[in-house]
Parts: C-alpha cells; sequence; structure tokens
C-alpha cells in the first residue's frame, strides 16, 4: 500500500463488493472480497458489512475510502431508494460509514462511479467535451461528465420516452421479462438514446452494465449522432470510480 492507492465498495442489491485500488491506473491491488448484502437490507446491517469488508484489507489509515450506493446520493443523504430497504430513505451514508468503519468515507451513486471510472481509465479516457454513460439492468443508470468533471445523479433512466419510463420500457431486464429479441429491443434503445442525445449532445455515449458483454447483438442496430462504444472496466468500474473519487474528495 502506498499513497497511490484508494480502496473502493461497490453496494448492490445481492452483494456488497470492495477491493483496494491504484488510483494512477483504475487497477485493483487485490482480489475483490465479496459478502452477500444483508437480508432484510436496513442500513445497520449493511453499515456492518461495510465494516467488516474494509476490516478484511489491511490499509494505511489514510486511503481514501470511497463506496457506491445504488439511489442518489445528494450531499451525503439518499432522497429515494429502490433496490435497497426503504429505511435508507434520509439517511447521510458517509456519515453512517465513517463512524462504522472509524474511516472518512466518500458515497457516490453506483452509474455515477462508473462513468467517472470510464472516463479516468476506460472507454472514454481522453475524450473532452460531454460524456454519458448509461448502465443497463435491472433499471438504467447514467453518468455524465463533461470535460472530466461529474454532474452527479442524473438519472436518465427515469426519462419519459413515449409516455413511459425509459427503464421500464428499454432496460436489460425488459428485454428478459418480455422475452424482447435483440432487434425490438435495440428498437426500444433507439428511442432512448434519440431523446438522450436531443437533450445532452454528447461527445461520447458509453453503455455498461452487464449486457454490454454482449455489445455486438445490438450496439451495431442503433443510430447515433455521437459514436456510441461499449464500457470497459465492467464489474470494477464501480470500485475504481468510487475510490477515485474519495481521492478527489467525492461528489455532491
Amino acid at each position: 500500500m502506498n499513497e497511490r492507492i484508494g480502496f473502493g465498495i461497490d453496494i448492490g442489491g445481492s452483494g456488497i463488493k470492495g477491493a483496494p485500488v491504484d488510483l494512477a491506473t483504475g487497477e485493483l491491488t487485490a482480489d475483490r472480497v465479496r459478502i452477500p448484502t444483508p437480508r432484510p437490507s436496513k442500513p445497520a446491517a449493511v453499515a456492518a458489512t461495510v465494516a467488516e469488508l474494509v476490516a478484511a484489507f489491511d490499509l494505511p489509515d489514510g486511503a481514501p475510502v470511497g463506496l457506491t450506493f445504488p439511489a442518489p446520493i445528494k450531499h451525503g443523504i439518499v432522497p429515494f431508494i429502490a433496490n435497497l430497504h426503504r429505511s435508507w430513505t434520509g439517511v447521510d451514508v458517509p456519515a453512517l460509514m465513517s463512524e462504522v468503519t472509524g474511516r472518512r468515507v466518500v458515497a457516490v451513486n453506483d452509474a455515477d462511479a462508473a462513468g467517472v471510472a470510464e472516463v479516468a481509465y476506460g472507454a472514454a479516457k481522453g475524450v473532452p467535451g460531454v460524456v454519458l454513460l448509461t448502465t443497463l439492468g435491472t433499471g438504467i443508470g447514467s453518468a455524465l461528465v463533461v470535460d472530466g468533471r461529474l454532474v452527479p445523479n442524473t438519472e436518465l433512466g427515469h426519462l419519459q420516452v413515449d409516455g413511459h419510463d425509459a427503464e421500464h420500457r428499454a432496460s436489460a431486464a425488459a428485454k428478459e421479462t418480455e422475452g424482447l429479441s435483440w432487434t425490438d429491443w435495440a428498437a426500444r434503445l433507439q428511442r432512448f438514446y434519440e431523446t438522450v442525445e436531443m437533450l445532452f449532445s454528447p461527445d461520447l455515449l458509453v453503455v455498461g452494465g452487464g449486457v454490454s458483454k454482449k455489445h455486438e447483438k445490438f450496439l451495431p442496430l442503433l443510430t447515433t449522432k455521437a459514436p456510441i462504444v461499449p464500457a470497459m472496466l465492467r464489474n470494477t468500474a464501480g470500485i475504481a470510480g468510487a475510490a477515485r473519487l474519495a481521492a478527489a474528495g467525492g461528489a455532491t
């Protein structure tokens, strides 16, 4: 461990994962440790799991610790929650996690962390202007980065497209639930990305989420003004991005 090392934690609905990160390269310097997310996923139980995860590594006292959270984070507070226990609403996540770990912890939305990682280390590295990352999974997460600076908590999966929340029709979960072909799903994605491009005029679109492993089946079916490319970091993006944001002092 040295001053170039940060620590990233990725909280998900099924698992909480963490690892030290080389802040210069975004690479993990040790194998991730994964602990199942407690059931029910109430704040005290999740916080205890985070403390257990941090204690599993021999971290120097000053190592920056960043944590992703599956909800918006506004000045540390969770305004609403969908994928963990509803009692998280109104919780100050950094304060809670700092108390249980004995370290200063920065908390950030999970898609925002992935976007920061892709800009710093992945598919959007060196790209100036407006970069928009979307994660296609249970819903649609989003991260907007302008000239390297994160605009947090965009939640573009909730854009109204053709009278519906975009993620209700165009998420990877919607594809699976409705049994859509790649072509039919791509038609829904096309409407989503057309709307996003009209509103934000991005210079690059980056597509993440587990389904991005099969990007060759749907990205060529989309027509966008900006280049659209698959994410590179995949399941390490949240950890790397959280560690980087913690080292930089965090998002808002």
